[in-house]
């Protein structure tokens, strides 16, 4: 195990950090959670903490930034309604402060608690008082989030109307199923545990989707195989026929959730992992075209540096020797809001003008974007499976590249080409 993975008891003081749901997540089964604006928060499981503490520094720009790591406790209010709170770990002191520790090693300890103001439960209103408070005025949404709930179990494939004169990026957290189901999941299985365990590990992670507006988000399920080699007969034979019957089996990637929002059509989509899993190839090709589709055209801007981040990724994984991803995932994610195009020789006056608009969205106005900055990320996350030579408890050690990741990588890249040439680019 890594040296950083030690016991972190929690002690007994009255600060911490309520855990919202993340209302971007589009796939998976483990709950993500909002810690901050620029940080999620999941439940740690070692060989995922020990992958992000040991990641060869050439892929660090392809996942996000480790943290740190936080001691969590769930909470009941008077109205027995169930929230997750982060606590400090032994030996830190006062509120969060995250470092931007990204230039360093990633074993260094990257959690930093100080006296500073933010999203902290303060000395004068007990958490169970400020979850109280916070769960009355959230209340009158819980109607609305059963019934998604329900349309979720019946709909693999969800369309919904948005006001687009309204704050678009607000009305995302009212939508979103998949993140909400996630939550409920995680508040179920602590609150079952109770009894035995109410303290549990999170690690921080960077938050992918701080820095758009509207992000739209596609989870892709990468490589040939999904078990890792620790997993029992029946969960391999599971993940195995999974494989066979989607596109993981042909060109080893098949979709695991999106999120899109159609400016043209005012619409935010969502298709979830069980409608991922029925495409064809044909069908996989599609939902691509449709993730980079507002809803009146192609954003073609976007194609070409998605291909280029996904080419340096296959450059960067063939040579990493011995690595295996199974189970692992990649996001792809852009902005939905569309940002005016100015030239780069536009007079500094003119330029000065947008930037100050930009900060009033009363208004209508948009922040300035010149020609050619077309913000797309791409990011590998997901490693609960991971393997490698360096994991010396690992009863398998594999030689080589992950042949079945870079697969996937590959099929992806030819079918975005394709995009872009049939779409004229």
């Amino acid at each position: 195990m890594s040296p950083a993975f030690r016991t972190m008891d929690v002690e007994p003081r009255t600060k911490g950090v309520l855990l919202e749901p993340f209302v971007h997540q589009v796939g998976g089964h483990s709950c993500v959670l909002r810690f901050n604006e620029t940080t999620l928060c999941k439940p740690l499981v070692p060989r995922e903490h020990q992958f992000y503490e040991t990641l060869p520094a050439e892929m660090r720009k392809f996942t996000p930034q480790y943290k740190g790591v936080v001691s969590v406790r769930f909470e009941e209010d008077e109205d027995r309604n169930l929230c997750l709170i982060a606590y400090p770990l032994k030996g830190d002191h006062g509120a969060v402060d995250i470092v931007d520790n990204s230039d360093c090693e990633p074993k260094s300890k990257l959690l930093r608690w100080t006296n500073k103001k933010h999203h902290v439960l303060e000395t004068e209103k007990s958490p169970k008082e400020w979850v109280r408070q916070h769960r009355k005025e959230e209340k009158m949404k819980s109607h609305k989030l059963e019934e998604e709930f329900e349309l979720l179990k019946k709909s693999e494939v969800l369309y919904y109307s948005v006001e687009k004169k309204g704050n678009i990026s607000s009305q995302l957290k009212h939508y979103n199923p998949w993140s909400m189901k996630c939550h409920q999941q995680q508040l179920q299985r602590m609150k079952e545990n109770a009894k035995h365990r109410n303290q549990y590990k999170f690690i921080l992670l960077e938050n992918l989707t701080s820095r758009y507006e509207v992000p739209c988000v596609l989870d892709l399920k990468m490589g040939t195989r999904q078990h890792g080699d620790d997993a029992s007969e029946e969960k391999a034979a599971n993940q195995i026929r999974k494989c066979q019957q989607s596109t993981s089996a042909v060109i080893g990637v098949r979709v695991c959730g999106m999120q899109v929002y159609q400016a043209g059509t005012g619409q935010l989509m969502f298709m979830n992992k069980y409608h991922g899993r029925k495409l064809s190839v044909q069908g996989f090709k599609e939902a691509l075209f449709q993730f980079f589709h507002n809803g009146r055209y192609l954003r073609r801007e976007l194609l070409g540096p998605v291909l280029k981040k996904l080419t340096e990724l296959k450059a960067v994984l063939e040579r990493q020797e011995s690595y295996r991803f199974y189970s692992s995932s990649l996001l792809v994610i852009y902005d939905g809001k569309e940002w005016p195009e100015v030239t780069l020789d536009s007079d500094a006056e003119d330029l000065e003008d947008l930037s100050e608009e930009s900060a009033d969205e009363s208004a209508g106005a948009y922040a300035y974007k010149p020609i050619g900055a077309s913000s797309v990320d791409v990011r590998m996350i997901d490693f609960a499976h991971t393997t490698c030579r360096l994991y010396g408890e690992d009863s398998v050690v594999h030689e080589g590249q992950d042949a079945g990741y870079i697969f996937g990588l590959q099929s992806l890249i030819d079918i975005v080409t394709e995009i872009s040439e049939e779409s004229g680019e």
